[in-house]
């Protein structure tokens, strides 16, 4: 039993790193969009998959079967904790799987044979983005945790032959699938990882098509169940491969600039070193020591080793590459660096005073990560120069809910009307209140209980106010205000 407490130990500091305060950060628009979807299906007990607009369905399933767990059983009564719970539950997993796999490659290393998967474990429990995004309401965490799940049962069946890891890692891959569209991104990195680095090495299996056909087989089932909504939406289906229909219309060479497009070294700026608006935010330690380990990997024997730095490489590429960027990609790269920084203190541990030399990295590596870690998640988690708190919504956006409710208590007929191009995430924040409307233009009738608009909706919404109204200010994410009426006595 004593063999499994360090793992347990570094499970229990992710775990308590990815559910601590989970309430306190404002939600992101698409958290409380996906968030109201979650309470959408509370109330109806039914799903549709939306290919447009919306991820997979493993997130917003594990979300509603977590908040009957936890009484909560509609949009109204469902909890800013109880959403983001379900992205910390499947990070602490990620955890515990990627020790899984580096410690079932074998590694050959100084001391006990475990501990390279402990360091791999270790370094993704306290990284930034793994930790940030595990507290964060998005596909991108439980996408991770599903890839590493497969890579293990993969793994599994490889050495052993058995069909059930064939079927165990189908049924993952399925999940990736269900999870988001980017999903044969890193099963196509995986394939050609092991091409590369498989140097006519064979699954122990003897029957390796049989096996593929009961993946694929248990891969389809699992990913069309949950497209169509457990058989009740069979046209989910069709929809799940609309989804790349929809994807290259938006991200294709002749569509309009979505807004996200970034430079090629985004990402390994953020793994690098900067500046942002005084404030120093860097994994510099961290990457260094992860491209060691990348070029430990290339030069030693162990194949997977090879095969975890071309995989590192290859999905940096793809993401550095394609233009559309945002900062929870990082998730996914986060288990293949954390696996080569491991490499690399086991490469250290070789030299002359080799184990003083890698513990004085690893204490570097692992500070500097919790540092950033607790900035990121912690002291600054809205903060507009956080680089992981990407267009988040400003802490003005906990004040609406006590305004709404404060003008119906004067006026309960309402209505509440919010006026504006934009208004996410306030129909999470107004949930459950009666009388409240959404507007993307002024109405011809703008009186109510409370006016909510945007600073370019501001002008006509006042030209059609019959009342007298005191005017205030209230932001919405940086950069954007709303204008608040509030009818005088």
């Amino acid at each position: 039993m004593l063999r499994w407490l360090p793992l347990a130990l570094i499970a229990f500091v992710a775990l308590g790193l990815r559910t601590r305060d989970l309430a306190t950060r404002p939600m992101h628009a698409d958290e409380a969009n996906q968030a109201v979807k979650t309470g959408e299906l509370l109330d109806s007990g039914h799903y549709t998959y939306d290919p447009r607009d919306h991820h997979g369905p493993t997130l917003y399933y594990a979300a509603a079967a977590l908040a009957r767990l936890r009484g909560e059983r509609s949009l109204a009564e469902l909890t800013e904790t109880t959403v983001r719970l379900v992205p910390a539950f499947f990070g602490t997993a990620a955890v515990i799987l990627i020790a899984a796999l580096v410690a079932g490659a074998n590694l050959p290393a100084t001391g006990s044979p475990r501990w390279p998967a402990l360091a791999a474990a270790l370094f993704l429990a306290v990284s930034p983005p793994a930790v940030y995004y595990s507290r964060y309401f998005v596909q991108e965490t439980l996408l991770a945790t599903f890839t590493l799940a497969a890579f293990v049962c993969g793994q599994r069946w490889w050495r052993t032959g058995l069909t059930r890891w064939a079927v165990a890692g189908g049924a993952c891959v399925g999940l990736m699938q269900a999870t988001k569209a980017s999903a044969p991104l890193f099963l196509l990195a995986g394939v050609l990882s092991l091409w590369i680095t498989r140097s006519g090495l064979r699954p122990a299996t003897r029957r390796p098509g049989r096996d593929a056909v009961a993946a694929l087989l248990a891969a389809s089932a699992t990913a069309a169940v949950l497209f169509s909504s457990f058989g009740t939406n069979p046209s989910g289906l069709r929809d799940a491969l609309a989804a790349y229909v929809h994807a290259a219309q938006r991200f294709g060479t002749d569509a309009a600039p979505t807004g996200h497009e970034k430079p090629w070294w985004y990402y390994l700026r953020i793994f690098g070193w900067y500046r942002e608006g005084g404030l120093l935010w860097y994994e510099a330690p961290f990457s260094l020591l992860a491209i060691g380990g990348m070029l430990a990997a290339f030069r030693g024997p162990s194949r997977f080793l090879r095969g975890v730095a071309v995989y590192a490489i290859a999905t940096t590429l793809a993401f550095s590459l394609f233009a559309y960027k945002t900062p929870w990609h990082t998730v996914d790269l986060v288990p293949a660096f954390a696996i080569l920084a491991a490499v690399a203190l086991a490469a250290l541990t070789q030299g002359r005073a080799g184990r003083l030399v890698a513990g004085v990295a690893a204490t570097v590596v692992i500070a500097t990560l919790l540092q950033q870690t607790w900035r990121s998640s912690f002291t600054r988690p809205a903060d507009w120069r956080n680089p992981f708190a990407y267009v988040h919504s400003s802490a003005d956006v906990l004040k609406y809910r006590p305004l709404a409710e404060a003008a119906l208590a004067r006026q309960p007929a309402g209505p509440i009307r919010i006026i504006s191009e934009e208004y996410w995430p306030l129909p999470w924040y107004l949930r459950g209140l009666p009388n409240v409307g959404f507007w993307s233009t002024a109405p011809e009738e703008c009186d109510g209980a409370l006016i909510v608009a945007s600073a370019a909706q501001a002008e006509a919404v006042r030209a059609r106010l019959r009342r007298k109204y005191s005017e205030t200010f209230l932001g919405l994410r940086p950069g954007f205000v709303c204008m608040i009426f509030t009818p005088e006595p």
